[in-house]
């Protein structure tokens, strides 16, 4: 948990009621929104575009923002400003188990002097001693002659038997226009890059940030489903802008699926958007604020012109105009590498009261790709990418087509493996 012992020093004490109180009720929303951190058994992974985060808050909304991001084991923060301060107070606020990893400034009107940080818990998380931005080669440039407006952020990183690279972004924003041009260049550029990298590596590819995605429904979304990495639902049905009408922030995924490895179920996915205004910066608390807005820009301003700079513009750079998106992964695949370790034709093991027989397939090892899925009790096969592949307990994997039919499986009538 965050450190409150600065609270302490806040001298006007209605202020420090207020920030105690606010904290409560913000912990106690966290408390039934987000799944509770376990040691080995999960991730928690979260993107937040973080409106203009520099040294420009108040101390308030830093603790607000620190108690959001500590329920989290590792989080991609973008629009980290040039200026450092900012990001050094909220770390120092979350304890000394966090770190993180900065990128440098972009510079250029579109790059806006900004980084991207990833903030992530040393009890859970581990930095594989890579990390990196992706500098496209001269054949690769976007509309020929460009690279991205805000540089990619690659870092090798490994929770529990999870290890993967995650890459952050900010796409060009551009035109208010869903499906600008350039967007959507970046996005299949970079889709593209990492989907060949990851052919190439074996690796597990994560792709998260702020894609600048209006709708699903865009070619922006396309362009990066198109490629091979894939959004769970869980998260494509959710609004991460504060006016919940955006899809602009994205996890995908690009995954080498071992025996051992079920990172997600999409039947029953944990994942969504925390709306933070349900308990701090609230509609309601304007009044509260109304002395701390600057004194000239709201000079001209009366009734609901003031309400709409209080919703739309004050409490963004307090808090952000985005929401902080979020999933649980799973990490710890022991019983799937044990169960899965090869062993000879009919022979069975025992797993909590039950016996389950392991066929033998000379092709298959623990590190090997699965190609199949078996649901056990329907006989039909699955590609991993199925979005109706059955629980973890109901599975049989397969790496050759044809062990699975001389079994009895059946094709999925919507993936069609073959």
């Amino acid at each position: 948990m965050p450190m409150y012992s600065t609270i302490k020093k806040i001298k006007d004490n209605s202020e420090k009621t207020r920030v105690v109180e606010k904290l409560l009720s913000l912990r106690n929303q966290l408390n039934h929104q987000i799944p509770a951190k376990t040691a080995t058994d999960t991730l928690l992974l979260a993107t937040w575009n973080i409106r203009a985060f520099g040294d420009n808050r108040r101390s308030e909304s830093l603790h607000y923002i620190a108690e959001i991001i500590s329920r989290f084991d590792l989080i991609a923060i973008q629009e980290v400003a040039s200026n450092l301060d900012g990001l050094h107070k909220l770390v120092t606020l979350l304890g000394p188990n966090w770190d993180y990893i900065v990128t440098d400034s972009t510079e250029g009107p579109s790059g806006g002097g900004e980084r991207m940080a990833f903030i992530f818990d040393r009890c859970k998380v581990f930095f594989r001693k890579m990390a990196g931005e992706i500098v496209l080669p001269q054949s690769k440039l976007i509309e020929q002659s460009l690279q991205f407006a805000r540089t990619p952020f690659c870092v090798a990183f490994q929770a529990g038997w999870f290890r993967f690279i995650l890459t952050e972004v900010h796409i060009y924003y551009g035109t208010s226009a869903k499906d600008n041009p350039r967007r959507v260049e970046e996005i299949t550029t970079i889709a593209k890059f990492l989907k060949d990298r990851a052919k190439k590596e074996g690796e597990n590819y994560i792709l998260l940030g702020d894609f600048n995605i209006f709708d699903t429904t865009d070619t922006t979304m396309n362009a990066l489903l198109k490629q091979g990495f894939y959004v769970p639902d869980a998260i494509q049905e959710v609004h991460s802008d504060l006016g919940k009408t955006k899809h602009y922030d994205q996890i995908a995924f690009s995954l080498k699926i071992d025996n051992n490895m079920i990172v997600f179920s999409e039947d029953k996915q944990r994942a969504g958007a925390f709306d933070f205004t349900e308990t701090v910066y609230t509609p309601k608390d304007l009044d509260i604020y109304r002395e701390y807005f600057d004194k000239n820009t709201i000079a001209n301003k009366r009734g609901e012109q003031i309400k709409n700079y209080y919703l739309t513009n004050w409490r963004t750079f307090q808090m952000s105009d985005h929401l902080p998106l979020w999933i649980e992964l799973k990490i710890d695949f022991s019983n799937q590498y044990l169960k899965n370790i090869t062993l000879n034709d009919g022979q069975t093991i025992s797993t909590e009261g039950t016996q389950e027989t392991i066929p033998k397939s000379p092709s298959t090892t623990t590190t090997q790709a699965i190609s199949y899925i078996g649901n056990k009790s329907s006989k039909t096969l699955h590609l991993p990418t199925c979005k109706a592949i059955p629980d973890e307990s109901n599975r049989l994997y397969f790496n050759v087509l044809q062990e699975a039919i001389d079994m009895g499986y059946k094709p999925c009538g919507t993936c069609k493996p073959g």
